[in-house]
């Protein structure tokens, strides 16, 4: 027997180190993911098209700024130079799809008019060889020969001379010829020219755009990011500011600041909240940390799990695990205090449907937090029943009875807690209606609040006088066509005429061939697009000519103005040739839609939550009515929380528009833990609700420390959920009891009393 019995041991070690080394090989391999998908709504037709102009062109640009005192003092013949150097190191780092720069733009327009003039010496040369020998066919002497290949080129040098003349006023293209330089990108003011803002952005600022390959993960991002920052610091260009952002440099500190704060506020949470249960008498001294072991059990294996399915955790999983160890730690200490198995479970089940309910957003980053958390609670609680099985139960406590007077004992009577229950309904109602005035933030920079790279976009964004790329992309057979060219100049001039301070034009396949007039036949179109460097024509024209964009600078920071931008600029579209598409895209257009999509569904991201919790209770609690009163308390707390955002004038973000949701997660679980305390006359049961609670604000509060802003933003309004969630299942529970006070244990059992949140504090 005992041998049977060590053996049954043995394989139980066993089994638990093999599970050990799976979760910890699992969570080694677990990837996260800030990238600036994870941020938009992939549903909308501006991702799509997005996704086809990053698949030709290259995905939004890292923008290196290089700035100067002296104006012109980056484009001289003694810069350039070492600028084309840089340029050409930074377009053969790895991922990169193409580098657009002044000096590489420079020396594109210069190689190509030198072949210009070869072409056109060469046919110079043709013409004379040819006259010189049909005049020795026709038996000519050697002076009529002569003759006749000067005549030839004398013709040649009238009708193409002064185009020459005047087309290189500078002299020879080379860049080492300042003259040509300045007469290529300045104007007469000494200003950089229209089509060449877009990489001289003024007089003293010079723009190189390092646009990455399309889909990249994180970390060939990341690495991505600290190459093209090694390069510009290795560059020898008399600078007097480097500053190096875009939206990928964004990303990649997101990404460094969720892989540094993850860990820190996981440990401070596991910390804190382990605070709580230690000092706290709930339970014996040996046994008060197994809640948190089960949390930590089903935390590990949730990100194991993430891991192993080799699918990256976006920036919410910086939230993930000070929520899950506040509020996964509920349930084995609910177990503990005898609380019935099938209810904690249910109760459980619920917390999960209601941080699930996330799911409903249009954003990436949002829905992944809600199913991971979803996941994490399902696993924690499953954990915690394993544990509390190992833990001797709690014997209940029963609530001392009322102190005794006649006034003291009746308490407060059914129609005056009705009316405070009324009262704080009426609340709640104006708190769900005012809800479509709240403001929202669903803007990229929103997410990147606090991060030193936000300011260096900033930084950008004022010199270049945008932070984003508003795209207009043309599809179709022939994107050179006639009559695509003068869609496309159409477009450009409704644009500019229309939004031109709000949206800057940078290039585009009209602004590359003005030269052409303003109605080029088809072979002028050939042979201009053969004339100009592939290098310029691929910034704006793929390779078979099925697509053509026209890029505009634009801001990134009012998703709102970007969304009613973006409405107007496809009302003042002209019509698309036959057999082409016309589709507005861009990264702030994307950002837009995900906002669009977001305040839309206000109602459904507050009340999904709800009804989902609601639902889960209806269907597994053995007393289906106990779920009334929980739907009703996280309903009444919603809405207070609601109308407090409204007063304090506090906008919401994606994650925090769904606070119902959120709150409905421990609102519900508290109500029917409550209900049964006060169902079974057990303050040991009720005060485990009340620290339960604690735990979960302590928690939330943690992610107060982070340095992202919506994080800490999302930490502070989930403190404060809790402390409304639970106000509310007392004022529910309150509000539901019998009148009269019970006489004994038997009638609260049956009446289901509740004495009052400043026992149950004291109890404590």
């Amino acid at each position: 027997m005992m041998t049977r019995l060590r053996s049954g041991r043995a394989g139980l070690a066993v089994v638990a180190l093999m599970m050990l080394v799976l979760v910890v090989l699992g969570v080694a391999r677990l990837q996260v993911d800030a990238g600036a998908d994870s941020f938009l709504s992939p549903d909308d037709p501006s991702a799509t098209a997005l996704q086809q102009v990053g698949s030709a062109f290259g995905g939004d640009p890292v923008v290196v700024l290089l700035e100067t005192d002296r104006p012109g003092g980056l484009l001289n013949g003694e810069q350039v130079p070492a600028l084309l150097e840089l340029e050409g190191r930074l377009a053969r780092l790895p991922d990169v799809a193409a580098v657009y720069g002044p000096a590489s733009v420079l020396n594109q327009v210069a190689g190509r008019a030198q072949d210009l003039l070869a072409e056109l010496s060469g046919y110079r040369d043709g013409l004379r060889a040819a006259a010189e020998r049909r005049a020795a066919d026709a038996g000519e002497p050697p002076a009529r020969m002569s003759a006749a290949g000067a005549q030839a080129v004398a013709e040649f040098d009238r009708r193409y001379g002064p185009l020459l003349v005047q087309g290189l006023p500078a002299g020879l293209p080379t860049l080492r010829n300042e003259r040509f330089i300045r007469t290529v990108v300045f104007d007469e003011a000494g200003d950089p020219r229209p089509q060449w803002r877009f990489v001289a952005p003024s007089g003293t600022a010079a723009a190189v755009l390092v646009r990455p390959r399309q889909d990249m993960d994180q970390a060939a991002l990341e690495n991505l990011v600290d190459a093209v920052t090694a390069e510009v610091g290795r560059t020898e260009l008399s600078t007097t500011r480097v500053t190096v952002s875009g939206a990928p440099v964004i990303a990649a500190a997101l990404g460094e600041r969720v892989r540094a704060e993850v860990p820190l506020l996981g440990a401070i949470a596991l910390l804190a909240v382990g605070a709580w249960f230690a000092a706290v008498r709930w339970t014996g001294l040996r046994r008060r940390l197994l809640p948190l072991a089960a949390t930590a059990i089903g935390t590990a294996v949730t990100l194991a799990l993430y891991g192993w399915a080799g699918r990256p955790l976006s920036l919410g999983v910086i939230a993930f695990l000070p929520v899950l160890i506040g509020v996964g730690s509920d349930f084995t200490t609910y177990l503990a205090r005898r609380a019935p198995r099938r209810m904690v479970l249910v109760v459980a089940l619920a917390t999960a449907a209601g941080f699930g309910a996330l799911a409903v957003s249009p954003v990436p980053t949002v829905r992944d937090l809600g199913i991971t958390l979803a996941i994490g609670i399902t696993l924690a609680a499953a954990a915690g029943v394993v544990v509390a099985r190992r833990m001797p139960a709690e014997p209940a406590e029963a609530t001392r009875p009322a102190s005794p007077g006649p006034v003291a004992a009746a308490g407060p009577g059914r129609w005056t807690r009705l009316g405070v229950a009324g009262v704080a309904g009426l609340l709640a109602l104006t708190g769900w209606l005012v809800l479509p005035q709240l403001p929202l933030r669903a803007d990229i920079d929103s997410f990147a609040g606090g991060l030193p790279a936000l300011e260096s976009a900033r930084h950008v964004e004022e010199v270049i006088g945008s932070s984003g790329e508003f795209t207009i992309a043309l599809s179709g057979a022939d994107t050179t066509s006639p009559e695509a060219l003068q869609w496309m100049r159409h477009a450009e001039d409704a644009v500019v005429t229309a939004h031109g301070d709000e949206l800057r034009p940078a290039v585009s396949p009209p602004s590359l061939l003005r030269f052409l007039g303003a109605e080029p036949t088809p072979d002028q179109l050939d042979a201009a697009l053969r004339l100009l460097p592939p290098y310029l024509t691929g910034s704006v024209l793929n390779a078979d000519r099925t697509l053509a964009m026209l890029t505009f600078g634009t801001r990134l920071d009012d998703a709102e103005a970007v969304r009613d931008l973006r409405a107007d600029v496809e009302r003042i579209l002209p019509a698309p040739p036959a057999g082409m598409r016309a589709d507005v895209t861009g990264l702030p257009v994307v950002a837009a839609a995900a906002y669009e999509q977001v305040s839309a569904h206000r109602y459904l991201a507050n009340l999904a939550g709800i009804a989902a919790a609601g639902l889960v209770l209806a269907v597994g609690l053995r007393r289906r009515r106990d779920a009334v009163p929980a739907v009703a308390a996280a309903a009444i707390a919603t809405g207070i929380g609601l109308l407090g955002l409204w007063l304090t004038g506090i906008g919401l973000t994606p994650v925090t528009v769904a606070l119902g949701s959120l709150t409905a997660a421990v609102g519900c679980e508290f109500t029917v833990l409550l209900t049964e305390a006060a169902r079974r006359g057990d303050a040991g049961l009720r005060r485990a609700v009340l620290l339960a609670a604690a735990a979960s604000a302590t928690g939330y509060a943690v992610l107060m420390l982070s340095e992202l802003t919506v994080v800490a933003e999302f930490g502070m309004l989930l403190m404060l959920s809790v402390g409304l969630a639970l106000g509310s299942a007392l004022l529910v529970v309150w509000a539901g009891r019998a009148s009269g006070p019970p006489d004994s244990l038997d009638d609260m059992s049956t009446a289901g009393p509740l004495v009052g949140a400043a026992e149950c504090a004291s109890r404590t």
